[in-house]
């Protein structure tokens, strides 16, 4: 990534997710690998202490990894879903972004959740709950935020002479396929598009930074005869991106957009819908991806994975994604570092 790099104190808080799933479990081992491979950060778990107390902290990172405890409110067996445990979740996500709105923290790494227990449970929830990404928006206020998956792909894959940087954002979340037509319009496609280059620019430091739109329709709608949608929405918001001075272009076809030949000149992908986009990341990404929140006013990056049930308590989880996740947090809270004392 095109991201400065120099030792500096960065403090990261992780919301540690579902407590049936594996996210307390990658959590604490991502980050003990984290603060193991960088002097410079500190990181602070929310969670009850009992999801954590399996692993022990090694004395010489204590002052840098804390356990900031909420309360779970009813005991958990991993593996088994409790609907009591929803507003437990909520506490912790609460409490990760209220402290980097006050600046106790630079950046936040959140664990996976489980929807479905949220929608159940939740005394706070007066609408549904259909994920992260719509539940950090509101409570930063922020009416328009962009979903956006990132993964390194290694030199070789692909026939690819250099690891390079796949990003790939999404004009729309988590919606029915049969919603996706009507909540896509110019607006909407233009303020994506200007979410995507402003946040490029600023949190992962890419001066100019060069955009695809993906259309919506097969053959990115052949001409109007497999829907209008391209013709009508798509390409009027691109264009007026470009008059915008934005580096972008489209629409493409969903199925030949993600060309391996393209990411040396294409800093970021937008697709129309949530499968769209992250099918053909998650099939490249062997589980390294990072799930990043654009136009929000703090960082927030995430594992590309769900709550893993299955394995759960068993010692099984891969803690990579968690990883990677954290590592990207800490080089876009460095980026943001810089960018204000350049301007001091």
């Amino acid at each position: 990534m095109q991201m400065i790099q120099q030792p500096a104190l960065v403090n990261l808080v992780i919301s540690s997710g579902e407590p049936a799933g594996v996210g307390p479990e990658v959590s604490i081992a991502a980050a003990l690998a984290f603060l193991q491979e960088q002097p410079a950060g500190t990181i602070t778990l929310l969670g009850d202490p009992s999801a954590f107390s399996a692993v022990g902290i090694p004395k010489e990172l204590s002052t840098r990894l804390k356990v900031e405890s909420i309360a779970l409110t009813a005991p958990v067996v991993a593996g088994q879903l409790n609907s009591a445990n929803a507003q437990y979740v909520l506490n912790i996500l609460d409490a990760a972004v209220q402290g980097c709105l006050e600046g106790r923290f630079d950046a936040m790494v959140t664990a996976p959740i489980q929807k479905s227990v949220i929608n159940e449970g939740s005394a706070s929830s007066d609408t549904l709950f259909t994920g992260h990404t719509e539940y950090l928006a509101k409570l930063c206020h922020q009416e328009h935020v962009v979903m956006m998956l990132c993964a390194t792909l290694p030199a070789g894959f692909l026939d690819l002479q250099k690891g390079r940087d796949l990003r790939v954002a999404l004009a729309t979340t988590h919606l029915p396929l049969s919603a996706v037509s009507g909540a896509l319009n110019y607006q909407n496609i233009l303020e994506t598009i200007q979410i995507v280059d402003r946040d490029l620019q600023k949190k992962f430091g890419i001066a100019k930074p060069v955009i695809r739109v993906a259309g919506l329709n097969p053959h990115a709608g052949e001409s109007g005869y497999l829907g209008r949608e391209e013709i009508d929405v798509i390409a009027p918001a691109i264009e007026a991106a470009k008059d915008l001075g934005i580096e972008v272009s489209g629409p493409y076809p969903g199925d030949t957009m993600f060309d391996a030949k393209s990411l040396d000149g294409v800093d970021a992908f937008i697709a129309m819908y949530h499968d769209q986009g992250l099918a053909p990341f998650k099939f490249v990404s062997f589980g390294g991806g990072v799930n990043v929140t654009l136009g929000l006013p703090i960082i927030r990056t995430s594992v590309d994975h769900g709550t893993a049930l299955d394995i759960a308590g068993k010692g099984l989880a891969d803690p990579n994604s968690m990883l990677e996740a954290l590592r990207l947090a800490y080089q876009l809270a460095i980026n943001i570092k810089n960018v204000k004392n350049l301007k001091i």
